[in-house]
């Protein structure tokens, strides 16, 4: 799968998803760096690249509709951010991708659990 890491993660996570076969951009080495989640969100779908991010405000789909996207993905911790935090949220993220297809939706990934949201395929 073709995956895009928000700046707001930097590279970090990057080697762990190369390391599980997919293909990484980030929004910083595409010089998207302040650009706005509006522009992030229409150059993840041109490019046909899920968006892996940590801003909660790409989880409004009136705003980011995910139907005909590749996919967000937001990680959440209510332990804060630390990088084994993220490293955990981002395995559990790689490892759910390896079953199931994030296309279309928008997922919310929590220590433990991830929520779906999105429209069913028929």
């Amino acid at each position: 799968m073709n995956v895009k890491l928000d700046e707001n993660l930097g590279r970090r996570l990057q080697g762990e998803f190369q390391a599980a076969g997919h293909e990484v951009a980030t929004v910083a080495g595409q010089g998207l760096s302040g650009a706005s989640d509006e522009r992030v969100f229409a150059v993840c779908r041109a490019e046909q690249r899920a968006l892996v991010t940590l801003d909660v405000g790409f989880g409004n789909l009136l705003r980011f509709p995910t139907e005909g996207s590749p996919g967000i993905a937001v990680l959440r911790s209510p332990e804060g951010t630390t990088y084994r935090t993220l490293q955990g949220l981002g395995l559990e993220l790689i490892s759910a991708l390896a079953g199931r297809s994030i296309t279309g939706k928008l997922w919310v990934v929590e220590p433990g659990r991830i929520r779906e949201r999105g429209i069913p395929e028929v």
